[in-house]
Protein backbone atom coordinates (compact mmCIF):
# COMPACT_ATOMS: atom_id res chain seq x y z
CA UNK A 1 0.00 0.00 0.00
CA UNK A 2 3.06 2.42 1.00
CA UNK A 3 4.67 1.28 -2.01
CA UNK A 4 1.61 1.90 -4.21
CA UNK A 5 1.18 5.30 -3.23
CA UNK A 6 4.34 6.72 -3.14
CA UNK A 7 4.82 5.93 -6.94
CA UNK A 8 1.77 7.48 -8.02
CA UNK A 9 3.17 10.56 -5.94
CA UNK A 10 6.05 10.13 -7.68
CA UNK A 11 4.68 9.90 -10.97
CA UNK A 12 1.62 12.41 -10.66
CA UNK A 13 5.33 14.86 -9.35
CA UNK A 14 6.42 14.30 -12.76
CA UNK A 15 3.46 14.52 -14.87
CA UNK A 16 2.80 17.55 -13.41
CA UNK A 17 7.12 18.86 -14.06
CA UNK A 18 6.51 17.70 -17.79
CA UNK A 19 2.79 19.54 -18.05
CA UNK A 20 4.53 22.35 -16.93
CA UNK A 21 7.02 22.67 -20.06
CA UNK A 22 5.71 20.39 -22.79
CA UNK A 23 3.10 18.28 -21.49
CA UNK A 24 2.63 14.16 -21.58
CA UNK A 25 1.87 13.71 -18.20
CA UNK A 26 -0.32 11.31 -18.50
CA UNK A 27 2.14 9.03 -20.09
CA UNK A 28 3.10 9.06 -16.28
CA UNK A 29 -0.52 9.02 -14.07
CA UNK A 30 -2.08 6.18 -16.36
CA UNK A 31 0.25 3.60 -15.97
CA UNK A 32 1.10 4.07 -12.69
CA UNK A 33 -2.51 3.53 -11.90
CA UNK A 34 -3.20 0.38 -13.81
CA UNK A 35 0.52 -0.97 -12.37
CA UNK A 36 -1.18 -0.40 -8.76
CA UNK A 37 -4.38 -2.22 -9.54
CA UNK A 38 -6.63 0.11 -11.07
CA UNK A 39 -8.71 -1.19 -13.68
CA UNK A 40 -7.77 0.84 -17.26
CA UNK A 41 -10.95 2.79 -17.51
CA UNK A 42 -11.01 4.15 -13.82
CA UNK A 43 -7.35 4.64 -14.05
CA UNK A 44 -7.61 6.98 -17.49
CA UNK A 45 -10.68 8.81 -15.84
CA UNK A 46 -8.83 9.09 -12.06
CA UNK A 47 -5.49 10.30 -14.70
CA UNK A 48 -7.67 13.25 -15.93
CA UNK A 49 -8.89 14.41 -12.86
CA UNK A 50 -5.42 13.52 -11.40
CA UNK A 51 -3.85 16.25 -13.63
CA UNK A 52 -6.71 18.42 -13.88
CA UNK A 53 -5.65 21.71 -11.50
CA UNK A 54 -2.45 22.27 -14.30
CA UNK A 55 -4.41 23.57 -16.73
CA UNK A 56 -6.35 25.83 -14.64
CA UNK A 57 -2.47 27.37 -13.53
CA UNK A 58 -1.07 27.24 -17.03
CA UNK A 59 -4.14 29.47 -18.32
CA UNK A 60 -3.95 31.68 -15.49
CA UNK A 61 -0.23 32.26 -16.33
CA UNK A 62 -1.09 33.93 -19.35
CA UNK A 63 -4.87 35.50 -18.62
CA UNK A 64 -2.70 38.79 -20.15
CA UNK A 65 -2.48 37.12 -23.87
CA UNK A 66 -5.96 35.31 -23.64
CA UNK A 67 -7.60 38.67 -22.89
CA UNK A 68 -6.58 40.16 -26.45
CA UNK A 69 -8.16 37.66 -28.21
CA UNK A 70 -11.77 38.19 -29.19
CA UNK A 71 -14.05 37.56 -26.61
CA UNK A 72 -16.95 35.63 -29.03
CA UNK A 73 -14.20 33.92 -30.94
CA UNK A 74 -13.08 32.30 -27.30
CA UNK A 75 -16.70 31.37 -26.30
CA UNK A 76 -17.01 29.47 -29.92
CA UNK A 77 -14.17 27.69 -29.12
CA UNK A 78 -14.95 26.81 -25.36
CA UNK A 79 -18.43 25.58 -27.07
CA UNK A 80 -16.44 23.88 -29.47
CA UNK A 81 -14.25 21.96 -26.93
CA UNK A 82 -17.10 21.27 -24.18
CA UNK A 83 -19.02 19.43 -26.81
CA UNK A 84 -16.04 17.48 -28.06
CA UNK A 85 -14.79 16.71 -24.70
CA UNK A 86 -18.32 15.79 -23.55
CA UNK A 87 -18.67 13.13 -26.28
CA UNK A 88 -14.95 11.83 -25.75
CA UNK A 89 -15.98 11.71 -21.79
CA UNK A 90 -19.09 9.27 -22.77
CA UNK A 91 -17.62 6.97 -25.11
CA UNK A 92 -14.83 6.22 -22.54
CA UNK A 93 -18.27 5.55 -19.99
CA UNK A 94 -19.30 3.17 -22.54
CA UNK A 95 -15.78 1.45 -23.26
CA UNK A 96 -15.16 -1.82 -21.54
CA UNK A 97 -11.79 -2.75 -19.47
CA UNK A 98 -11.23 -5.33 -22.56
CA UNK A 99 -12.13 -2.73 -25.44
CA UNK A 100 -9.95 -0.06 -23.76
CA UNK A 101 -7.16 -2.34 -23.51
CA UNK A 102 -6.83 -3.22 -26.71
CA UNK A 103 -6.68 0.81 -27.99
CA UNK A 104 -4.53 1.67 -25.02
CA UNK A 105 -1.04 0.91 -26.71
CA UNK A 106 -2.45 2.53 -29.73
CA UNK A 107 -2.91 5.57 -28.20
CA UNK A 108 -0.07 5.46 -26.03
CA UNK A 109 2.09 4.98 -29.59
CA UNK A 110 0.20 7.90 -31.38
CA UNK A 111 0.12 10.42 -28.58
CA UNK A 112 4.36 9.38 -28.10
CA UNK A 113 5.07 10.24 -32.04
CA UNK A 114 2.77 13.63 -31.82
CA UNK A 115 5.03 14.47 -28.52
CA UNK A 116 8.22 13.70 -30.20
CA UNK A 117 7.38 14.84 -33.79
CA UNK A 118 5.43 18.24 -32.09
CA UNK A 119 7.79 20.78 -33.63
CA UNK A 120 7.49 18.82 -37.06
CA UNK A 121 3.80 18.69 -37.01
CA UNK A 122 3.58 22.42 -35.65
CA UNK A 123 6.21 23.82 -38.74
CA UNK A 124 3.80 21.44 -41.12
CA UNK A 125 0.67 22.79 -39.96
CA UNK A 126 1.93 26.58 -39.78
CA UNK A 127 3.12 26.04 -43.57
CA UNK A 128 -0.33 24.83 -44.18
CA UNK A 129 -2.09 27.68 -42.59
CA UNK A 130 -5.63 28.45 -43.39
CA UNK A 131 -6.96 30.70 -40.51
CA UNK A 132 -10.06 29.62 -38.60
CA UNK A 133 -12.43 27.77 -40.55
CA UNK A 134 -15.12 25.90 -39.95
CA UNK A 135 -12.73 22.79 -40.91
CA UNK A 136 -10.81 24.15 -37.94
CA UNK A 137 -14.21 24.14 -35.69
CA UNK A 138 -14.34 20.50 -37.00
CA UNK A 139 -10.37 19.72 -36.46
CA UNK A 140 -11.47 21.41 -32.79
CA UNK A 141 -13.89 18.95 -31.95
CA UNK A 142 -11.99 15.84 -32.97
CA UNK A 143 -9.23 17.11 -31.13
CA UNK A 144 -11.49 17.54 -28.20
CA UNK A 145 -13.05 14.42 -28.13
CA UNK A 146 -9.97 12.49 -28.26
CA UNK A 147 -9.37 14.56 -25.13
CA UNK A 148 -12.05 13.77 -23.53
CA UNK A 149 -11.42 10.30 -24.18
CA UNK A 150 -7.44 10.01 -23.49
CA UNK A 151 -5.71 12.71 -22.28
CA UNK A 152 -2.39 11.77 -23.85
CA UNK A 153 -0.51 14.26 -25.77
CA UNK A 154 -3.72 16.32 -26.11
CA UNK A 155 -1.07 19.56 -25.72
CA UNK A 156 0.56 19.10 -28.44
CA UNK A 157 -2.59 18.34 -31.03
CA UNK A 158 -4.10 21.26 -30.02
CA UNK A 159 -0.27 24.09 -30.89
CA UNK A 160 -0.30 21.78 -34.15
CA UNK A 161 -4.56 22.85 -34.78
CA UNK A 162 -3.57 26.34 -33.49
CA UNK A 163 -0.87 26.92 -36.41
CA UNK A 164 -3.08 25.57 -38.80
CA UNK A 165 -5.55 27.83 -38.19
CA UNK A 166 -2.61 30.63 -38.69
CA UNK A 167 -1.81 31.92 -35.32
CA UNK A 168 1.85 32.37 -34.55
CA UNK A 169 2.03 33.98 -30.96
CA UNK A 170 2.89 31.09 -28.95
CA UNK A 171 2.20 32.03 -25.52
CA UNK A 172 -0.78 33.46 -27.04
CA UNK A 173 -1.16 29.77 -28.27
CA UNK A 174 -0.12 28.07 -24.69
CA UNK A 175 -3.06 30.38 -23.30
CA UNK A 176 -5.39 29.02 -25.52
CA UNK A 177 -4.11 25.78 -25.13
CA UNK A 178 -4.22 25.44 -21.39
CA UNK A 179 -7.84 27.22 -21.36
CA UNK A 180 -9.23 24.52 -23.68
CA UNK A 181 -7.32 21.93 -21.90
CA UNK A 182 -9.04 22.94 -18.60
CA UNK A 183 -12.60 23.17 -19.95
CA UNK A 184 -11.89 19.99 -21.62
CA UNK A 185 -10.80 17.82 -18.86
CA UNK A 186 -13.18 19.68 -16.19
CA UNK A 187 -16.34 18.79 -18.36
CA UNK A 188 -14.78 15.17 -18.63
CA UNK A 189 -14.17 14.84 -14.32
CA UNK A 190 -17.88 16.09 -13.58
CA UNK A 191 -18.92 13.49 -16.48
CA UNK A 192 -16.51 10.57 -14.91
CA UNK A 193 -17.69 11.50 -11.41
CA UNK A 194 -20.92 11.35 -11.74
CA UNK A 195 -20.53 7.84 -13.56
CA UNK A 196 -18.39 6.82 -10.40
CA UNK A 197 -15.30 6.21 -12.53
CA UNK A 198 -13.10 8.30 -10.69
CA UNK A 199 -10.94 6.40 -7.81
CA UNK A 200 -11.36 9.43 -5.34
CA UNK A 201 -8.35 8.34 -3.35
CA UNK A 202 -5.89 7.87 -5.50
CA UNK A 203 -7.62 10.72 -7.46
CA UNK A 204 -6.83 13.54 -4.29
CA UNK A 205 -3.16 12.83 -3.62
CA UNK A 206 -2.37 12.89 -7.13
CA UNK A 207 -3.76 16.05 -7.70
CA UNK A 208 -1.80 17.41 -4.86
CA UNK A 209 1.52 16.06 -5.87
CA UNK A 210 0.75 17.18 -9.67
CA UNK A 211 0.18 20.47 -8.71
CA UNK A 212 3.44 20.64 -6.36
CA UNK A 213 5.36 18.97 -9.71
CA UNK A 214 3.96 21.65 -11.88
CA UNK A 215 5.26 25.06 -9.48
CA UNK A 216 8.18 23.33 -7.72
CA UNK A 217 9.52 21.43 -10.69
CA UNK A 218 9.44 24.16 -13.30
CA UNK A 219 13.08 25.83 -12.25
CA UNK A 220 14.18 22.36 -12.97
CA UNK A 221 12.46 21.89 -15.85
CA UNK A 222 13.72 24.98 -17.05
CA UNK A 223 17.38 23.58 -16.94
CA UNK A 224 17.02 20.45 -19.00
CA UNK A 225 17.61 20.97 -22.68
CA UNK A 226 14.52 20.16 -24.70
CA UNK A 227 16.33 16.75 -25.91
CA UNK A 228 16.50 16.02 -22.56
CA UNK A 229 13.02 15.95 -21.90
CA UNK A 230 12.13 14.47 -25.38
CA UNK A 231 14.51 11.71 -25.04
CA UNK A 232 12.98 11.23 -21.43
CA UNK A 233 9.13 11.32 -22.60
CA UNK A 234 10.09 8.68 -25.90
CA UNK A 235 11.35 6.32 -23.75
CA UNK A 236 8.63 6.61 -21.14
CA UNK A 237 5.90 6.40 -23.72
CA UNK A 238 7.83 3.66 -25.86
CA UNK A 239 8.53 1.80 -22.70
CA UNK A 240 4.71 1.91 -21.90
CA UNK A 241 3.45 1.42 -25.05
CA UNK A 242 5.39 -2.13 -25.20
CA UNK A 243 4.56 -2.89 -22.06
CA UNK A 244 0.50 -2.39 -22.63
CA UNK A 245 1.04 -3.89 -25.44
CA UNK A 246 2.40 -7.47 -24.14
CA UNK A 247 -0.06 -7.38 -20.85
CA UNK A 248 -2.58 -8.06 -24.61
CA UNK A 249 -1.52 -11.34 -25.23
CA UNK A 250 -0.43 -12.18 -20.74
Amino acid sequence: MFLDTALLIVAAFGAGVLNTIAGGGTFLTFPALVFTGVPPVIANATSSVAVFPGYLGGAIGFRQELAQMNRAQLLRLSAITLAGGLCGALLLMVSSNAAFSVVVPFLLLGATLAFLFGDQIRSFAAAHSRGVTPQGAVGLFAVSLYGGYFNGGLGILLLALFSLWGMSNIHQMNGLKSGLSFLLTAISVVVFAAAGLVSWPQAIVMMLASTAGGYLGAPLARRLPKAVIRAIVGLIGFGMTAVFTARLFA
